[in-house]
């Protein structure tokens, strides 16, 4: 199991400091790959996995249901504990809410347990996502328009390959092919394009960082383990559900605090010190998760 977690975590942390190396010394505009990414490789990816009917949705429901349940239920568990130690809602619970489960996420799922694992991967990224830049837009600003989140290209390549896979339409193996060649692309620049960020944010308020570093992993594997439980879900979803829990704070939570102009400072430090107190926590969640999928029945 140790072996298994070393070759699962290795990988992610040396793709994610080749990206820290070069940006230390080539300082890449990283804003355009960014864009690039999210504008086309990973809607790309998106639309092949999900337009892919080897990979029938109806499958993935229940564990759909169970990651807006951690992503909601984290920001509501974590409300009391905001106010009670007088944190700004607005800057403190949307990283608690929003995980890295793009940058991190996906390619830590997919070295993990393989290449079955990426539907459930690309499913619990795009409920992450769409909660995002629906109730996490809502939250920093109501007059937000719901316009914006249609107009995404991820969210256009998420509708178009459910209308796909529903519909049962048939697509010719060598344009899915192609597709999932060029989406194959995003996994590792996300990695590359994480360790870029990093560079960019600093400990200046290293008290909360360090509180959001132990809250964020703690408050989503609280409302995930009643589900891993209940839900009638296979163990490679369980171990899935429970790896995206413990996820640390995404990136864009720093941009769009930025964006928002709302202490991005703030925020940066529990960015970093979170994805900092993932090399502590993701082993841990790793040896939990391994442990469930192998256990014997």
């Amino acid at each position: 199991m140790i072996g298994q977690i070393l070759a699962t975590l290795l990988p992610v942390f040396l793709i994610a400091g080749c990206g820290a190396a070069y940006g230390h010394f080539r300082t890449p505009d990283i804003r355009s790959l960014n864009t690039l990414n999210m504008e086309l490789f990973v809607p790309l990816l998106v639309f092949a996995v999900l337009a892919d009917r080897q990979a029938p949705l109806a499958d993935y429901a229940w564990l759909a249901t169970a990651a807006v349940a951690v992503v909601l239920g984290s920001g509501l568990l974590l409300w009391p504990v905001a106010k009670w130690l007088s944190l700004d809602v607005k800057v403190f619970l949307p990283p608690m809410m929003f995980n890295n489960s793009g940058n991190m996420g996906v390619p830590l799922l997919v070295l993990a347990f393989g290449p079955e694992a990426l539907p459930a991967a690309v499913v619990v990224f795009i409920v992450e996502m769409l909660l995002h830049f629906s109730v996490g837009l809502y939250m920093l600003d109501p007059r937000t328009s719901l316009w914006r989140l249609l107009r995404m290209p991820i969210v256009a390549a998420s509708i178009a390959g459910l209308v796909v896979n529903v519909g049962g339409l048939p697509l010719p193996g060598w344009l899915l092919e192609a597709m999932h060649t060029l989406g194959g692309v995003c996994i590792p620049l996300m990695l590359f394009a994480l360790g870029v960020r990093l560079l960019e944010i600093d400990f200046s308020d290293w008290r909360t960082g360090l509180l959001g570093a132990l809250l964020c992993p703690l408050s989503g594997i609280v409302i995930a383990l009643p589900f891993m439980w209940l839900l009638p879900i296979n163990p490679l979803q369980t171990a899935v559900l429970l790896v995206f829990a413990a996820l640390p704070p995404a990136v864009l939570n720093y941009l769009v605090a930025e964006q928002y102009h709302l202490e991005p400072q703030k925020v940066a430090s529990l960015v970093l010190i979170g994805n900092l107190g993932s090399l502590v926590v993701m082993p841990l969640t790793l040896a939990a998760a391994f442990a469930w999928i192998y256990a014997p029945t």
